[in-house]
């Protein structure tokens, strides 16, 4: 057997080894006897890829960091909303109850009618209080007709006081000048004096006529209340929630006729916590769903000053039209009232996290170490939650926060941010 073949598969079995497994040696060897070159020698990116993932392998082998993935979160303004659970109210419910008594002369008004605003809904059998009017206004009469009497009274009473004046004046002079008697003088004092009495008399005569006027008016007056009272009207435009009194049924000071209730527009009345009283502010727009599914919009009206001592919780109103009276009183609503817009980050749920106080937060990186920052969730959508508390941008680990606190250096990889 020849010795040359045997040599050849040597030679290339050794210059397939240093070509396959040993390319580095390869290539030294082969420069040590290459000339310059004159141009640049264009390197395999695949090759250098694989040789620089190979580099970075191995320092991640040696890198003893624990490995988190985070998110860059740049924060937004975003819509805020105070969500309340809350009841319908009417904007307006009396119960008209009579103010004197009898017995119901009119028919009844079934519950659910609609009703103008002064419709009779219950009168009363006026019994004797027409008879009481006319004595009333007979005796005011009466007290009128007095009046004039006692006026020209007074007025012959001045006129005598006048006159005895002038005979007491004479009298008095004569008597100094000796023409008459001392006798005459008194007599005239004392018929000035009696004068002055009768004007007295008369001036009482007269007050009292007037305060019989006076009075009398005031009887007048109440039976015509009371007469008045007989018919009891709608205060106010709406419905009846129950039937008016029925004819015959005997009727109290308080008894209720009906109960009317005015639909348009409604109220939604709920009770905000002390944490969110003063992001809400009268005017706001409000909206709300309604048990039934209905959806409504109106405004804030009303927002108590005084908290309820039991549950510290502030009532709120809004207003909402309701023109075809769908909606009805007491109905349970879930209201959104809209705040100014705030700050905050989207993030996934699974983000947040509780530090050893029991804080709720989430974990960012700065500078390469791990923090924990506290954060407030605005609201919960499909795509997440809203946080606000955080920095205006902040790196935030979703992966791995469990496994890290503060403090702790960590390897980060980015995530695609797919908000």
């Amino acid at each position: 057997m020849k010795p040359f073949p045997l040599m050849i598969a040597a030679l290339v079995c050794v210059a397939l080894y240093f070509v396959i497994l040993d390319r580095t040696t390869l290539i030294e060897f082969a420069q040590r006897y290459a000339p310059a070159p004159t141009t640049a020698v264009p390197v395999d990116e695949a090759e250098l890829a694989a040789a620089e993932g190979a580099e970075a392998a191995e320092a991640a082998e040696d890198d003893t960091r624990v490995h988190v993935t985070a998110r860059r979160s740049q924060a937004r303004t975003t819509e805020n909303a105070v969500i309340l659970r809350g009841r319908t109210e009417a904007i307006r419910q009396v119960d008209v109850a009579a103010e004197t008594s009898g017995r119901v002369i009119s028919d009844p008004i079934r519950a659910g009618a609609f009703v103008e605003a002064g419709q009779l809904l219950c009168e009363i059998d006026p019994g004797t209080r027409l008879t009481a009017l006319a004595e009333a206004q007979a005796a005011l009469d009466t007290a009128r007709a007095r009046l004039p009497e006692a006026e020209a009274q007074l007025a012959g009473a001045r006129a005598q006081l006048a006159a005895a004046e002038i005979d007491a004046n004479a009298a008095t002079r004569l008597s100094a000048s000796g023409f008459a008697s001392e006798t005459r003088a008194a007599s005239a004092e004392a018929a000035r004096e009696s004068a002055e009495a009768a004007i007295a008399a008369a001036e009482a005569g007269v007050s009292q006529a007037r305060s019989t006027i006076r009075s009398g008016e005031a009887a007048v007056a109440g039976a015509e209340e009371e007469i008045a009272n007989l018919r009891i009207s709608a205060p106010f435009e709406g419905y009846l929630e129950s039937d008016t009194a029925e004819l015959g049924s005997l009727m109290q000071p308080g008894s209720l006729c009906a109960t009317v209730i005015q639909l348009d527009p409604m109220k939604l009345v709920g009770f905000v916590p002390e944490a969110d009283v003063d992001r809400i502010t009268p005017g706001a727009m409000a909206g709300a769903r309604l048990a039934s599914g209905r959806e409504v919009r109106g405004e804030v009206t009303f927002l108590s000053r005084s908290a309820d001592e039991r549950t510290r919780t502030f009532r709120v109103e809004v207003t909402v039209p309701n023109p075809d009276i769908a909606i009805r009183d007491g109905q349970t609503a879930d209201i959104l009232i809209q705040t100014a817009g705030t700050p905050a980050h989207l993030l996934p749920v699974s983000a947040m996290t509780l530090n050893d106080a029991g804080e709720l937060g989430v974990r960012i990186v700065v500078d390469g170490v791990v923090d924990f920052v506290p954060v407030r969730m605005i609201r919960d959508t499909a795509n997440g939650v809203w946080l606000s508390g955080l920095p205006e941008q902040a790196d935030v680990i979703t992966v791995g926060q469990e496994f890290v606190t503060e403090g702790v250096a960590v390897r980060v990889s980015y995530e695609e941010l797919t908000q």
